[in-house]
Formats: C-alpha cells, sequence, structure tokens
C-alpha cells in the first residue's frame, strides 16, 4: 500500500480538535467529531489492506491480528499501566472501582459497552474518567474482529454482491444512528451497529481504489474538481468541529458532515492539490505520526488533573493539551515504533504480551471491582464510617426510571404496603426521599408511592426537549391527581439546576446557563404541578432543593484523615445559588407547605455535608438516605 502523507495529515486534523475538546475550548464545542474522522480513516487503511492481501490470495488471519496487535496493544498497555499508578495515588474507593471495571473493559475490546451502561458521553462525571477515550478503541477493536471475518465468508462470491451487502448493511446501520440519534443517542453514540456505517465509508472508498480502472485515481479525472470537493471535504470537517455541540444530535444525519468530508479529502486530495499539500505540511504529518499516542494520553491527562486540583483553569488545560504532544512523541518512539518491527519482537513475542498485559489488567481490574476500589486499604476507620453512611437508595435502580421506555405510573414502585397514602414525585432528588419516608412510616403502616425520572426538569404542561420527561411528567402528575388513595405528595426536584445548570463544572462560581425564557418555561410548570396537586385535594409538600455539596462526598472524606463534622458550600454561596426560587417562593400556591432543608442541614456560615461522622450525601448533591432521613422527619412533623 502506497503511503500516503495527507492521511498522516488527516489524523492529525481528526485528533487536534478531540483533544481542544475535552480540555473544555468551547471555540472547539464539536471535536468530538475527530473520532468520526478517526472512523473513516480507519475503515479505509484496514479495508484496503485486507483487500489487497485477499486479490493476491495472501491474506492470514493471524498475521492481520499480529499487526494489529502491535499497532494498538502497546501504547494502550502503557498509558494503561501509568494511569493505574496515578488512579491508585488519587482516587477514591469508588473512582477507584470505576477505573478498575474499565481496565477489565478496555483488556477485552468491549469499553464502549461498559461507558455506555455507566453514563453519558456529556455527562460531567464522564470528564473525570481516564479512559473514556477508549471506547472508540472498542469500536474499532470490534470492526477488526468482524470485518475480515465478513470478507473471508464473502469473498466465494463475486464484488459486486460483497460491495452490494455490504452497503446494505452500512444503510441498516445509517437508518440505526439517525432514529437511535433521538430515541436512544448514549447507546447510538458509543456501539458499533450505530457507528459502523462511518467505518464502511471508508471501506467503501479502499473498494473504489481497488477496482476503479487502471490510471483513474478519482471519481472525475479533472484537477478542478479535485481540488472543489477536497476543498469542500475540509470545510465539511470544519463545519462540524466548529458548529457542533453537544446538543446536537449524533451519530446520525449530523455526522455526515465530518465523514463525508473526510471521505472526500481522501478520494480527491493528493500532493497535486491544495488540501492535500496543506495536510502533508511538516508540521501536521508529524502529529499525524504521533496521533495515536496523542489520543492515549489527552484523556488521563485531564481527567487526572480534575481530580487532583480543586480548580483547573483554561490555562491549565490548555497547557495539559500541549503536554500530550511530546508526551505522545516519546510513546511513539520508544515504545509504538519498537514493537511494530518483528526483527525486535518475533510474532509469538507479541502474542504473548499481548496475553501477559490482558490477563494482568483484567486481574487487577477484578481485584478492584470485588474490593470496591481496594476500598480496606485505601481508607482508615474514622473514613470508613463515614463512608458507610454515604450511600443511596437501595431502591434506586429498581424503581427511578428515566429514557424513552420509561417506567409507567401505574407501575411505579410501592414501598412496604399496597393502598398507599403518600407519594413523593419529582427527579432524582426525591429518590432518597422516598426510601427515607417510607422506613419512618413502616410502623404506622403508611405506604409511600415512588415517582421519580432521571434528569427530569419541571415540564408539566410545557413543550420540552426531552419528549420523555414531558410525557412522564404530564402521566405522573394527572396519575396522582386521579388516585383517591393517594393523600399526601412530597415534590422534590433539583430545581437551581434545572433552572441554571449543574455546579460541578464551575463551583465557586454560581452556575448561570440557559436564559430567561426557557427559565420561565421551568418555573411556570414548576407552580403549575403544584397548583394541580393543590386542586385536586392533596395535601402538598414542596421540598425545596438541598445544599449542593463543593465536591463529590468521596472526596471530601479521603481529604480528611478524621472525617467528623465536614464543612460542605457556604451559606453565602448557597443563598446567592438560590436567590432567583427565594424571589419568586411567593408564587408557590397557597396550601403548599415548604420544607427547606438549609435550614435543616446549615449553621449560620456553612451547610454541613458530614455531621457526627455520618454522612448526608452520596454525592456533590444528592442527599444520602441518612441525610434524606433528616428531611422526611421534618415532613412528618409538619
Amino acid at each position: 500500500m502506497k503511503h500516503r502523507s495527507e492521511i498522516d495529515g488527516l489524523r492529525a486534523v481528526a485528533v487536534i480538535p478531540v483533544i481542544l475538546f475535552h480540555a473544555g475550548f468551547s471555540t472547539f464545542s464539536g471535536g468530538f467529531v475527530g473520532v468520526d474522522i478517526f472512523f473513516v480513516i480507519s475503515g479505509y487503511l484496514i479495508a484496503t489492506i485486507i483487500l489487497a492481501n485477499m486479490e493476491k490470495g495472501t491474506f492470514s488471519l493471524v498475521e492481520f491480528y499480529e499487526r494489529r496487535a502491535r499497532r494498538i496493544l502497546p501504547a494502550l498497555f502503557f498509558v494503561m499501566l501509568v494511569s493505574l499508578f496515578f488512579a491508585w495515588l488519587w482516587l477514591t474507593p469508588r473512582d477507584l472501582k470505576d477505573f478498575s471495571q474499565s481496565l477489565v473493559a478496555v483488556s477485552t475490546f468491549s469499553s464502549n459497552f461498559l461507558f455506555w451502561s455507566e453514563s453519558g458521553y456529556w455527562d460531567v462525571a464522564s470528564e473525570l474518567k481516564p479512559l473514556l477515550h477508549t471506547w472508540s478503541l472498542g469500536v474499532e477493536e470490534q470492526y477488526y474482529i468482524i470485518f475480515p471475518l465478513f470478507l473471508m465468508l464473502m469473498w466465494r462470491y463475486r464484488m459486486r454482491w460483497i460491495f452490494g451487502s455490504f452497503v446494505l448493511i452500512a444503510g441498516v446501520s445509517f437508518t440505526a444512528a439517525e432514529l437511535g440519534s433521538y430515541d436512544d443517542p448514549s447507546a447510538t453514540f458509543y456501539l458499533l451497529p450505530t457507528r459502523g456505517w462511518e467505518l464502511a465509508i471508508g471501506a467503501g472508498i479502499a473498494f473504489y481504489f481497488l477496482h476503479r480502472k487502471q490510471g483513474v485515481r478519482t471519481l472525475f479525472p479533472h484537477k478542478v474538481v479535485d481540488e472543489v470537493l477536497g476543498l469542500l471535504g475540509f470545510f465539511m470537517i470544519g463545519y462540524g468541529v466548529f458548529e457542533f455541540d453537544e446538543t446536537t444530535p449524533f451519530p446520525g444525519f449530523y455526522a455526515l458532515a465530518p465523514t463525508i468530508g473526510t471521505g472526500l479529502i481522501i478520494l480527491f486530495s493528493s500532493s497535486q492539490t491544495i488540501v492535500g499539500r496543506l495536510l502533508s505540511t511538516k508540521p501536521l504529518v508529524t502529529i499525524g505520526l504521533i496521533s495515536y499516542s496523542a489520543y492515549l494520553w489527552h484523556q488521563p491527562l485531564l481527567a487526572f488533573a480534575r481530580h487532583r486540583m480543586a480548580e483547573p483553569n483554561e490555562f491549565i488545560y490548555g497547557v495539559l493539551a500541549l503536554l500530550s504532544f511530546p508526551i505522545a512523541y516519546l510513546s511513539w518512539r520508544f515504545v509504538e515504533r519498537p514493537f511494530r518491527h518483528k526483527d525486535t519482537i518475533s510474532a509469538a513475542g507479541i502474542f504473548a504480551f499481548a496475553a501477559i498485559g490482558s490477563v494482568f489488567f483484567i486481574a487487577i481490574g477484578l481485584i478492584g471491582h470485588k474490593t470496591n476500589g481496594f476500598f480496606e486499604f485505601k481508607t482508615n476507620e474514622s473514613q470508613k464510617t463515614a463512608f458507610l453512611t454515604a450511600l443511596p437508595s437501595p431502591k434506586r435502580e429498581q424503581c427511578h426510571t428515566g429514557g424513552a421506555n420509561y417506567r409507567k405510573p401505574s407501575d411505579a414502585c410501592e414501598y412496604h404496603f399496597q393502598g398507599s397514602n403518600w407519594a413523593t414525585f419529582g427527579d432524582s432528588h426525591t429518590v432518597e426521599l422516598a426510601y427515607a419516608l417510607a422506613e419512618l412510616l413502616r410502623d404506622s403502616k403508611g405506604g409511600v408511592k415512588h415517582f421519580s425520572m432521571s434528569g427530569c426538569a419541571p415540564s408539566y404542561q410545557q413543550d420540552s426537549n426531552d419528549s420523555a420527561c414531558a410525557s412522564w411528567t404530564n402521566e405522573t402528575v394527572d396519575y396522582i391527581s386521579k388516585d383517591p388513595s393517594i393523600k399526601n405528595v412530597v415534590v422534590s426536584y433539583r430545581i437551581h439546576s434545572a433552572l441554571f445548570g449543574g455546579h460541578e463544572a464551575v463551583y465557586p462560581e454560581i452556575p448561570n446557563e440557559g436564559n430567561d425564557g426557557e427559565r420561565n418555561k421551568v418555573w411556570t410548570s414548576y407552580i403549575h404541578t403544584l397548583e394541580r396537586l393543590v386542586e385536586t385535594n392533596k395535601n402538598v409538600y414542596l421540598v425545596l432543593q438541598a445544599p449542593e455539596a463543593p465536591k463529590v462526598i468521596d472526596k471530601l472524606i479521603m481529604n480528611q484523615d478524621n472525617p467528623v463534622d465536614v464543612k460542605g458550600v457556604s451559606v453565602e454561596w448557597w443563598r446567592k445559588r438560590s436567590q432567583f426560587v427565594r424571589d419568586r417562593i411567593n408564587e408557590i400556591p397557597d396550601g403548599v407547605k415548604l420544607i427547606d432543608p438549609e435550614e435543616l442541614l446549615c449553621g449560620t456560615q456553612y451547610c454541613y455535608v458530614i455531621k457526627n461522622h455520618v454522612s448526608r450525601y452520596f454525592d456533590d448533591d444528592h442527599l444520602s438516605v441518612e441525610g434524606a432521613k433528616i428531611v422526611a422527619s421534618e415532613i412528618l412533623r409538619r
């Protein structure tokens, strides 16, 4: 296969936006499309290698996997080993358990499945995962397993049948991606069936180049066409990088911009075109050559900085983003290159290396998972005591709902007794409250029906960007209102986050996302929900949002050798955060009983996340069961 320097430059165009995007530079809000560029390049190169060898009758599956192992595993294992060292030093047991699971997933080519199951790509928590970026390697590795087997199976048929079946599969994949980007965006983002069409674009180009007429390099043998279409491809990639953001449905129709753009460059750019010469410049080619290592190193650097530093700023992120390139060069020079030469390491050696490395990381990962992040080794007795109270509801996974296929109100969890006369309603902030209230009511034979939806802001009788949330809200409010057995309703939302955004990424600054129009819609729905419940003669208790914590509780516990009483945010900060609600509290309908957690959890200057060794939170904003009991006791007292 003839080396094309413009492909190296294209790798640089892919990796730079990804790194700057993960570093948080808003200009590169669509930098995640760099992964899509990589997918097209990978599809093209892998298909070219396999098809060319099959044409010559020299293709060997063992040799193919040997080359993939030489290319991928040495640098990957090295990054995993270094990350393991810093994870042990700096991560809390809970984070270390998550990291341990990722070690297993990466080693078994399934990290995309793991990160899909844990959270969305856009969640703040994802920024803290050192190996999050390996999801794309999982997709490619699965492609490396399936694609050569597919070609070997189909090779006996005529080429047009092979190509036709491949186009059909790609079409189904794209259709699934377009539909899934709205219905199930997390699975669609992470999994091969909805990413396969991007790899297929590159593979289709390889098919074309292999069977084109002799002497014809592109679809149109005209230099002007080459120039125009190459430039068009370059601008399509740029459009994705600078115009897309986390609200862009992906990877469906919108992903055509970077993927088709990449395909146009591969098809029409060469050393004779403007784009080809630009991509073949030494700086871009150099970055392209080390792009794999740069991709591997950037996320651990950024993630560990976010774990370690109280307030990493744009300057620090910029330095770390730049630092990933010299580290990548060293990794490429002393790790990647030596393993690529058979003279240095034999085929048997590389397979032994792959097996030993995989077994090592899987073993460490399984131990870390089994021991809850080496909990006994990482904590002292005082810290253990606090951790054992920093717990979510044991019913959270079972009873909390979310997504398009949400639990119907008629199927809601009911604690302890049938025909409950209490109900809790809201977003994830009502989960622990439901459980704590039910526990306190158990002796009085009072049951609780639990209605909560993840990340669902107030949207009763309002249009919402999240149609599932709006549908669930309307159905549930109407269901509660019409259920004569329910006499008491506790409403609890993370309302400040719904109005202004979460605090995690900006603390100690006050979040200020969204606009007045969006906030008024949320607030109006909040009020309408309460009005509807009051009108149907329910006793309504509105629990205002509990003060947030400055960091996740695990870090606050680990920061102190003896976490007896641990301060959270200042009362001053919290009152600024909750000013909007306080200014409009008079709009709450008459008859609604207000419960303000600030009065229960804060002193005169600070709110406490831990008191007398008892943790009131299980992360940085959700009350633990113990914290929720404080609020539930006040509800019953009232």
